[in-house]
């Protein structure tokens, strides 16, 4: 059964069985802007929806910190030098239900020395759209065994106004067990350059 995940909330990855789990699915998605009824943005829009273009990126960390820019898995760099974290493509839009991007992660063939994994998402150039996180309805980052099965899930509810990336989450190494950490922390940050700083 699926978890549902406070801000700052940690949980064991593994199978129902407590097995240890060889591959998971990291899925994130949104729901794109609409426009506000009679409002300026929505004479603006002709009241349709705003494409917003998200990105979700890996940041594979060596004792939680980036070393190497391949390090940094994205729309740009879809595999890990490993082999091990694979970036399903990119979604310009966010239109759809269901997950928009994709991350696979082979737990067993990522090796020894990376600690950590730390997903994180940012708007494809926010400052020059003018567009912010508030703006993003239904955002969730969802994490989903080998055969499909929701382990847990973790919805943004808050209000991010002005906001134009977050950290997500991080799954990390502890005593050879993975662990997933909600983090849900709101950044200004207008690429993932300027994200990826934060764990350089």
């Amino acid at each position: 059964m699926s978890v549902n995940l406070k801000k700052g909330q940690k949980v064991e990855l593994k199978k129902d069985n407590g097995g240890q789990l060889q591959r998971v699915v990291v899925a994130l998605g949104w729901d794109e802007v609409q426009g506000n009824a009679g409002g300026f943005l929505s004479n603006l829009l002709g009241g349709k929806k705003q494409d917003i273009d998200c990105d979700a990126s890996a940041f594979v960390c060596v004792n939680g910190k980036i070393v190497n820019k391949s390090d940094i898995v994205y729309f740009g760099n879809l595999t890990h030098k490993t082999k091990a974290v694979q970036h399903a493509g990119d979604n310009l839009t966010g239109a759809g239900a269901g997950d928009d991007e994709q991350i696979f992660v082979e737990l067993t063939k990522l090796p020894q020395e990376y600690d950590k994994i730390v997903f994180v998402v940012n708007i494809y150039q926010a400052r020059e759209r003018k567009q912010h996180f508030g703006m993003i309805r239904n955002a969730y980052i969802r994490i989903c065994d080998e055969k499909g099965i929701e382990l847990c899930r973790y919805n943004l509810s808050e209000n991010y106004d002005n906001m134009t990336a977050m950290v997500f989450g991080e799954m990390y190494r502890h005593n050879g067990v993975w662990k997933f950490n909600a983090i849900g922390q709101p950044t200004t940050d207008n690429s993932i350059t300027e994200l990826a700083s934060r764990f350089s």
